[in-house]
């Protein structure tokens, strides 16, 4: 058989997949991941794209950080592409347990994902640091440093910056969903961000599936391995 009639074998015989996802699976969205040539590491500012989006920076520079930001990571725009309904699809007909993504853009949720651990949090919730007033991505100016209509507090998005831990929860959800699949996806990701990466180990299922452009440091140990794009292995299952 080949690779693509092994997966579907595989997808045909599981009932509890999880998918766990980077950057690429939104790049063909339109948003750009960080560290191919294009990426948003290779950029050119006045400051390291690493420096200006870790906590210190934003306490520091908060003006600096939000013209980076709106300018680099906000894509309101962006519409899910195949990789995004088909999990999706899958959810519904009862094959998905969860979507494990590392993105903050949530193209997950507007295919219709429901169980979605967000590791890095996401760009679509916001929060006042004074006063903890929530705010939806559209409820803010998307210029300049937004501030908290109650009490006029800087508003920080939820998002995991450099420096900061990965939600509990979120990371409890993850690795619980992980270790009970029979059947596990890893897409889009070079799997070299940690703590992120390190969860896949929790996998005990029965197939572990790689689908990424570039080689990762799991290749080795994965039952199946497909370079190329996570939208167009997918798209035949829509």
């Amino acid at each position: 058989m080949t690779e693509r009639e092994t997966l579907r074998q595989w997808v045909n015989e599981s009932s509890r997949i999880v998918f766990f996802g980077g950057a690429g699976v939104s790049t063909e969205s339109g948003i750009p991941d960080f560290r191919s040539q294009d990426g948003l590491y290779n950029q050119k500012y006045a400051y390291p794209p690493e420096e200006i989006i870790s906590h210190s920076f934003f306490q520091r520079n908060p003006e600096e950080f939000y013209r980076f930001y709106w300018d680099r990571m906000i894509y309101p725009d962006a519409q899910p592409n195949a990789a995004h309904k088909v999990l999706a699809k899958w959810e519904r007909e009862g094959k998905l347990l969860a979507v494990v993504t590392q993105n903050i853009d949530g193209l997950h949720q507007k295919a219709g994902s429901r169980r979605v651990y967000e590791l890095h949090g996401s760009v679509n919730r916001n929060h006042c640091m004074r006063c903890g007033k929530a705010y939806r991505l559209d409820e803010i100016p998307h210029t300049g440093v937004p501030h908290c209509s109650e009490c006029g507090g800087i508003i920080k998005p939820d998002v995991v910056l450099y420096e900061e831990s990965l939600d509990e929860s979120t990371i409890r959800g993850a690795c619980e969903a992980i270790a009970s699949a029979d059947m596990l996806i890893i897409g889009g990701t070079s799997l070299v961000v940690y703590p992120a990466a390190g969860f896949v180990h929790y996998f005990r299922g029965k197939h572990l599936v790689l689908i990424n452009r570039t080689p990762t440091p799991m290749d080795k140990e994965a039952d199946l391995v497909i370079q190329g794009s996570i939208g167009e292995t997918l798209k035949e299952y829509l």
